[in-house]
């Protein structure tokens, strides 16, 4: 009876577990099977723990997005140890599973969630008592929030979690507290664009974007519109905060705004719904900006890196390009009525050698760029000072380890279901602030040596309005803990350099392919820009009909097109050259043209509605049938239609067909061909000579058969 019973035992107990679920201990580790849940954070509070803080706060949406179903959903919220060292803080920044202590039971969710069915968190932790003894003393420290559930015809396991940190100043009951650092501080703040939305702006005709996303970013609610509410915020909130921010603006975004207030065109049709949107925009950033820290961004956010591989018509780089994306400072000038910092530059990506004489040519003397990929000295340590790169630019280095922290990074298979600020905005934002808070010396066993912070966000920063609100607040608490200290960036660029440095060789990018394709876009500019003239009487500058390609160039290169691919970059330029081609266009004949003679002129009539004076060439193609004189140079005035002729040979009669085209004489085609039906009653001379040819010999046979009829009527008569 011993066995069966034995038996009976074991068979409970694995109901009971598979009824109320696994062990906590059990179900810890993160599962290697792809996520089948999703958890989003709505809200975490606070985000810095003081002495008056009484719980932690977690709030937000687990939903199911696998095809089983999950049974007995739970969370809890876990601590791990405080980060002591740069390399554990860049550990957890990376994604990096670390050991946690429960810092509550788990708690249900919902009975089960069925495929696409959601079901709220909330998770409450008291720090006074026993859970406040996981936060012993002043220090940034790893938090989890661990989701669990079994899902159908699996085992209970680990299906979703956030990581995120929490910077502890002090802890309610205990008198330690962070000890004052006073490091200086000072923040960029992007103001750029998702991405160029210009599909074209031809000379003198109204923009027309590829989508009407851009006036959703600068309406309430939207990414753009959130940036400059929130810092205009922090400014009447925390004087100290908000006078640390110093605003980069790309000069390609406020033109386009600008001209979205003029009113503009979406592509496929229809007009633009951001007009007032856009003039709203501009006021709040035109007095969010007055008075404070301006750069101006490459035009576009170019990468300088790709630009300085289009080749123009020389097989030379196009220094035009160049200037083009480093002169935006007169832009913002216009618009916000700003001057922006002179000779300071934001490139994107690492710059290489090439890149840098670039900017220095362009008049810059100090570029900013990320202290990880600063190297000083044989051992190749990494810099936290301004130092001189080779070629006498300065470098003044932002913090990396903040960088990694505002943008997050990607689940990897070691921990495929836990999620970070690549996906979540409110951790973003939290583990940047927790990173500056450890830079400035928060728990750090290195102290913090008194080297100033400059801050650099991800360049397309992505977070609502309330999470930079609350990560402003956050930096407040740290300034008011006297952690950190509010300074501006003409304060840090005041401090003479420390030294010389190069930058480390970056990740390869592929902008051969990019440069390449914008090459080709070029040469066609070039082209279309040399068959120009000025019309007296419109009095244009060929160079402003051009204008917009070269901009729409620049463009191409963006560095928020990423790996896009060639093509893609090079559209909006693409678009530009094909407005200007269509302007300059040939008449289809509403009827068959009858050619008089074999020899008569082909009347063309050619419109031009540029603004300039065009010159080009007539070719016709499909022209079996017809011998076209040499392709001659013809000039197609401005605003107007004009006809050519061109003297072609008919070499048959009848019906013929013919296709005409224009072309620059470097090439670069004009407009459609266009399709022209003529009938020739003429005889070509090639006709001709077969018909002499045919008729001679027909007689010869005719001759033959009379002169063999005539020797066989002889031949019977004999």
């Amino acid at each position: 009876m011993k066995r069966p019973a034995a038996f009976l035992l074991s068979l409970l107990v694995l109901a009971v577990s598979a009824l109320f679920g696994a062990p906590a201990s059990a179900q810890d580790e993160p599962s290697s099977e792809p996520a089948r849940l999703r958890l989003d954070l709505n809200q975490l509070n606070p985000r810095v723990i003081t002495s008056s803080d009484q719980a932690i706060t977690v709030t937000g949406t687990v939903t199911n997005t696998g095809a089983r179903r999950i049974m007995k959903p739970l969370a809890r919220l876990q601590v791990g140890e405080r980060l002591s060292s740069p390399r554990a803080m860049e550990s957890v920044l990376s994604g990096t599973p670390v050991q946690d202590t429960p810092l509550t039971d788990f708690t249900s969710l919902a009975p089960s969630l069925e495929p696409g069915q959601s079901a709220p968190l909330t998770i409450t932790v008291p720090l006074a008592g026993p859970h406040g003894a996981a936060l012993p003393r002043p220090g940034v420290y790893p938090l989890l929030v661990n989701v669990n559930g079994t899902p159908e015809f699996g085992g209970p396991a680990r299906l979703a979690a956030v990581s995120l940190l929490m910077p502890v100043l002090s802890t309610p009951g205990r008198t330690n507290q962070a000890t004052p650092r006073h490091a200086k501080l000072s923040m960029l703040w992007p103001i750029t664009d998702s991405q160029p939305h210009v599909q074209s702006a031809p000379f003198g005709a109204p923009m027309t974007l590829t989508d009407d996303s851009l006036a959703d970013e600068i309406s309430p609610g939207g990414r753009l519109y959130a940036l400059v509410s929130s810092a205009r915020a922090a400014q009447e909130s925390n004087p100290k905060v908000g006078g640390s921010l110093c605003f980069a603006i790309d000069p390609d975004l406020l033109r386009t705004v600008a001209a979205m207030h003029n009113g503009y065109q979406v592509s496929g049709g229809g007009a633009g719904t951001g007009a007032d949107a856009a003039a709203n925009w501009l006021s709040s950033l035109k007095a969010l900006v007055n008075g404070r820290c301006v750069l101006a961004l490459p035009f576009a956010d170019a990468d300088l890196g790709t630009l300085v591989k289009v080749r123009g018509a020389n097989g030379k780089a196009d220094s035009g390009l160049l200037t083009t994306a480093l002169n935006g400072s007169a832009t913002i000038k216009d618009v916000l009525g700003v001057e922006p910092r002179s000779g300071v530059l934001w490139p994107s990506g690492n710059p290489d050698e090439q890149t840098l004489s670039a900017i220095s040519s362009g008049g810059y003397q100090t570029v900013l760029t990320d202290g990880t990929k600063l190297r000083a000295g044989g051992d190749g340590e990494t810099v936290t000072n301004a130092v001189t790169l080779p070629g006498g630019l300065r470098a003044e280095p932002t913090n990396g380890l903040v960088t990694s922290g505002l943008t997050g990074y990607v689940p990897t298979a070691q921990a495929p279901t836990t999620y970070s600020g690549a996906s979540q905005r409110a951790v973003s934002t939290q583990n940047g602030l927790a990173a500056i808070a450890f830079e400035a010396g928060l728990g750090r066993t290195e102290a913090a040596d008194g080297t100033p912070l400059l801050i650099a966000p991800p360049r397309r920063w992505d977070a609502s309005s309330d999470e930079l609100s609350n990560f402003l607040a956050g930096l407040g608490k740290l300034t008011a803990a006297g952690l950190t200290t509010g300074s501006t960036l003409d304060d840090l660029l005041g401090s003479a350099p420390s030294g010389a440095a190069s930058l480390a060789a970056g990740a390869p990018t592929d902008g051969t392919a990019v440069a390449g394709k914008l090459s080709e876009l070029d040469l066609d500019a070039a082209g279309l820009l040399a068959s120009m003239q000025v019309d007296p009487r419109r009095r244009v500058d060929p160079q402003q009909v051009v204008a917009p390609v070269r901009d729409a160039l620049v463009r191409g290169s963006s560095s928020a097109f990423g790996t896009v691919s060639p093509s893609a970059a090079g559209a909006n330029a693409a678009a530009e050259l094909a407005a200007i081609r269509n302007q300059v266009t040939v008449e289809q004949p509403k009827q068959t043209i009858a050619l008089a003679s074999g020899s008569s002129p082909l009347p063309v009539y050619v419109h031009n509605n540029l603004p300039v004076g065009v010159t080009g060439q007539i070719t016709l193609r499909n022209n079996m049938g017809i011998r076209p004189e040499t392709a001659q140079n013809k000039f197609f005035p401005a605003s107007g239609g004009t006809n050519q002729y061109l003297q072609i040979e008919a070499l048959r009669a009848g019906h013929l067909s013919v296709d005409v085209s224009l072309a620059t004489p470097d090439g670069v085609e004009l407009g459609a061909p266009a399709r022209f039906e003529l009938t020739s009653t003429e005889y070509g001379p090639i006709t001709i000579i077969v018909t002499v040819v045919a008729g001679c010999a027909l007689l010869l046979l005719a001759s033959r058969r009379i002169y063999r009829r005539i020797k066989d009527s002889r031949a019977g008569a004999a």
